[in-house]
């Protein structure tokens, strides 16, 4: 008897459903793939022609005779409904696929697609098409064209034929593009990806990632190993770039499809990493950016990029780069929570929810400080260069002040020398004066010792970052180099303190003990956590002994006191609840705010922005309320 091919599906639904469901060939090859792993693959093989993408795997296959075939064609049908449906047939992996229309994912490349397969030598094969036959029949392929290129006694081939879409030129784009979509790769589960003579294999995702990043957090001891793949550029730091955890457990309650309530475990495990360098990291396709966090259940792909959604858009985050695991995403027995397309998740989802503000709270914060260690590391050796250049200009500029003094001095005694007793005090004066005109080149190097200082210090507790955080913008929007201000909380490193230098030596080497007439200009950022900070009230007194100028942005209900200037008018803003809550200030208090930003401007030469156009960039960075 002839083989029937009939789908269970409205057709007008796989014509409208079909070309709509993917937008790129890489989401469309995942799904395939994942098809193929639930199918127990070793291999599976990506071809491709001239007029077709062929996707070829040695996985079990489907018998027509056993019903595989009738299952497959059922498009709508949920694949797992209990526990123990949510395994593959070997019993060794968990399976994808849920929804039964990632085999639609083909009809998004091509309108016609043959589907070969064979099981147990039993050959099978029929076009799937976006407008099937009357009847939902789909048109058999004779088995004499039942032709496989690697599959020999089992195994499926998705051959998408005029495909809309292409692989990229080159192959190392596809391997690289594959990879961050699908890293379940290992020598249990082989990615072959052929083009004409040319062919590469992807086997090992760890190694190709690892070596590219110089911090690594990890969650769960199936990721611990790869700690030891990530260099050891700092080996006596390598602990503290590279952090092992357990996975993070949390309790979550909720109703399953049934509308039971139940009590859950949320565990996240995998991994968190930061580049070396982002230079020659061109995203070969605008999808998918060297630069991302992506969420995976059961091993597979949920959305590629969350970096947007849990990330504050910090200058140092372009280097983050993660792949997490949730398998209770795709808990069989909870609703599901993915898309319709498949490439992302629903955002009100309680899973979703927690598992965002963990990474953005916690895991993110982690690497980010990891990424300032390194940069610090690499910068240390270059910043000692600077300061010991700054120190010698600062030893010349003390012996030619010394210089300068003698001279002069011994200038005017000589020429006064010649005059009688009477001279009179005018007279005295022009000797002078002419004196030190003849010797003012000597001070030439002020200049060279004065630019390479630090010009203003943002003094703060890291409590108050948020805040100190607005006045670093605000002061870089009015043209002040990032390299002029000391910051050591800043998120651009030229700002900290030079690794391995304490704050209070290189502050008194640079800005007290020193003949140069510039100081640097304080703004301290006052709160309620300034009194139980060692270090800032420390920097208040250093600030009144040196009697250096400042400005105070300071945060209500605290009130600045004696030493600091209290009674000149403060900034004054507002946190929606105590110490941590959201900022805001009052259109006056803004107004006052972009005044003392202006002042220091003009105290030090910078160019300043007009008060407009400082108020306008200010309400981006804060709330500003009439009332």
């Amino acid at each position: 008897m002839a083989k029937e091919y009939q789908l269970s599906i409205d057709p007008r639904i796989l014509e409208l459903l079909g070309p709509n469901l993917y937008t790129n060939i890489y989401y469309v090859l995942a799904e395939l793939i994942a098809n193929a792993y639930d199918a127990d693959a070793k291999n599976v093989y990506i071809i491709s022609n001239k007029d077709d993408i062929r996707v070829e795997d040695d996985g079990h296959g489907m018998s027509y005779e056993a019903g595989d075939i009738k299952r497959y064609l059922d498009v709508a049908a949920v694949s797992r409904k209990s526990e123990a449906e949510s395994l593959t047939k070997s019993g060794t992996r968990r399976k994808m696929g849920r929804k039964g229309v990632g085999k639609l994912a083909a009809l998004s490349v091509s309108e016609n697609v043959d589907i070969l397969t064979v099981a147990n030598g039993e050959k099978s094969g029929f076009v799937l098409a976006r407008r099937p036959e009357v009847g939902n029949m789909l048109r058999p392929i004779d088995e004499a064209s039942i032709q496989f290129q690697f599959v020999k006694e089992h195994g499926s081939a998705i051959v998408m034929k005029h495909p809309q879409y292409r692989l990229h030129k080159t192959l190392a784009a596809v391997r690289r593009n594959l990879l961050k979509i699908f890293p379940l790769i290992s020598t249990d589960f082989r990615i072959h990806v052929i083009r004409g003579n040319e062919t590469v294999v992807i086997e090992d995702f760890d190694r190709n990632i690892m070596s590219d990043l110089c911090a690594l957090v990890t969650l769960g001891d199936e990721f611990s190993h790869l700690g030891a793949l990530v260099p050891a550029q700092f080996p006596n730091r390598q602990k503290e770039l590279v952090v092992t955890q357990m996975a993070k457990e949390s309790a979550l309650t909720m109703r399953d499809k049934e509308g039971v309530e139940h009590e859950y475990t949320l565990s996240i495990k995998g991994w968190l990493g930061a580049y070396r360098s982002t230079r020659g990291r061109k995203a070969e396709m605008t999808d998918f950016p060297d630069n991302f966090i992506s969420l995976f259940a059961n091993k597979k792909l949920g959305e590629f990029n969350i970096l947007p959604l849990v990330g504050q858009n910090k200058l140092n985050e372009v280097y983050v780069v993660g792949q997490l695991h949730i398998d209770l995403f795709e808990l069989t027995e909870l609703p599901d929570m993915a898309l319709s397309n498949r490439q992302g998740y629903k955002s009100d989802d309680p899973r979703y929810e927690r598992t965002l503000d963990f990474i953005r709270k916690e895991l993110l914060a982690t690497i980010l400080n990891q990424r300032e260690l390194y940069t610090d590391l690499v910068n240390a050796e270059k910043k000692k260069i600077k300061e010991r250049f700054l120190l010698e200009n600062e030893r010349r500029f003390r012996a030619e002040i010394d210089t300068f003094r003698n001279n002069t001095s011994q200038r005017a005694a000589e020429r006064l020398a010649g005059f009688t007793k009477n001279i009179d005090t005018e007279t005295l004066k022009r000797i002078i004066s002419e004196s030190i005109g003849e010797n003012s080149p000597d001070l030439g190097l002020k200049k060279i010792v004065d630019s390479e200082k630090k010009k203003i210090l943002i003094s703060q507790t890291y409590s108050d970052k948020p805040f100190a955080d607005v006045v670093f913008q605000m002061l870089v929007y009015n043209n002040v180099p990032t390299e002029d201000i000391l910051y050591t909380n800043c998120d651009d490193e030229v700002c900290r303190v030079p690794e391995g230098r304490k704050i209070y030596d290189y502050l008194r080497e640079f800005f007290v003990e020193s003949y140069s007439s510039q100081k640097i200009f304080v703004l301290f950022i006052t709160s309620e956590n300034t009194k139980i900070s060692w270090g800032a009230i420390t920097e208040v007194g250093a600030a009144w002994i040196t009697q250096i100028d400042h400005k105070i942005f300071n945060i209500h209900p605290f009130r600045p006191e004696h030493p600091l200037d209290d009674e000149s008018q403060w900034q004054s803003t507002n946190r929606e609840t105590p110490k941590t809550g959201d900022l805001w200030m009052l259109r006056l208090n803004a107004d006052i705010f972009c005044q003392k930003i202006e002042a220091v401007c003009d105290a030090l030469g910078y160019k300043k922005k007009a008060r407009a156009q400082n108020l306008t960039h200010l309400g981006t960075l804060v709330s500003i309320r009439t009332s």
